[in-house]
């Protein structure tokens, strides 16, 4: 998947500029709505997105004239009790909704939403809809299955009764074109992450939340194009949504996976 850039009109609540995802001066509170599609599709939202749409100056932003497209859809990640093998624990848990939105030129975003105790708000603006994209594309290739994500390789699968299914490159790496079997992906991932979960000695010293595949040699590579294509992790949206501890193993990993693959792909 390539590189996305941070959606820098943005966004959010206090906990984004507390975990410095966002600088204080441009950070925006969103108002909360009942369901994700309002939020999404709200005035104060579509001025934000006309602002995100206009960033780099191809579009006015008087011009970008947003829309939300369809529904929102569940986004979720691969879960820490199923890397455990905690018994009947589901392969992954939904973080948060996505909603995608379309400018004038044919641009597109995907809309973040968490539940907060007033309602649903939009948390973050990120470039693409890769989120609503691969969830079409898995009800396509497993119609009924389960979409999600591996975070730490930045991987979209989907899974349906014992079946897993790449959805993109980098899960076609991890499991193969014709897929993998659940249980043989819990051992990958158990032996991969395993050590990692929340407790585990490498998550006391916290390293956890930041681990990826050759994270430190990634960093350096990855600075020059950082600045401009850095997305927030999906720990700022769950900690902005006061869900608690987001899989310590997971997702501070995965801005160093797409900085070091926007840089190579610059």
């Amino acid at each position: 998947m390539n590189g996305r850039a941070i959606g820098a009109g943005l966004l959010t609540t206090a906990a984004l500029v507390a975990l410095g995802a966002l600088p204080a001066a441009a950070a925006e509170t969103l108002p909360s709505a009942p369901t994700p599609e309002q939020a999404a599709s709200a005035p104060q939202t579509l001025d934000t997105l006309s602002r995100f749409f206009a960033r780099d100056g191809a579009l006015a932003r008087s011009a970008a004239a947003p829309r939300v497209e369809g529904g929102s859809v569940p986004v979720r990640i691969l879960s820490p009790d199923f890397v455990a093998g905690k018994a009947g624990a589901p392969v992954a848990r939904v973080e948060f909704r996505a909603s995608r939105a379309v400018a004038s030129d044919g641009q597109k975003a995907s809309l973040w939403t968490v539940k907060q105790p007033g309602g649903w708000q939009v948390v973050n603006i990120a470039t693409g809809d890769d989120e609503i994209r691969y969830a079409e594309q898995g009800g396509r290739v497993l119609p009924g299955g389960l979409v999600f994500r591996e975070p730490q390789i930045d991987a979209w699968y989907v899974q349906k009764g014992a079946k897993v299914l790449p959805l993109d490159e980098d899960a076609v790496r991890a499991v193969g074109k014709n897929g993998t079997s659940l249980a043989a992906y819990r051992s990958r991932v158990a032996e991969a992450y395993g050590d990692k979960l929340p407790g585990s000695a490498y998550a006391k010293k916290g390293a956890a939340g930041g681990y990826a595949p050759q994270a430190a040699e990634a960093a350096a590579p990855a600075a020059a194009g950082a600045a401009a294509r850095e997305e927030p992790a999906v720990t700022v949206a769950s900690t902005a949504a006061g869900a608690g501890a987001v899989l310590a193993l997971t997702l501070a990993g995965t801005a160093a996976i797409r900085r070091r693959r926007a840089a190579r792909e610059a």
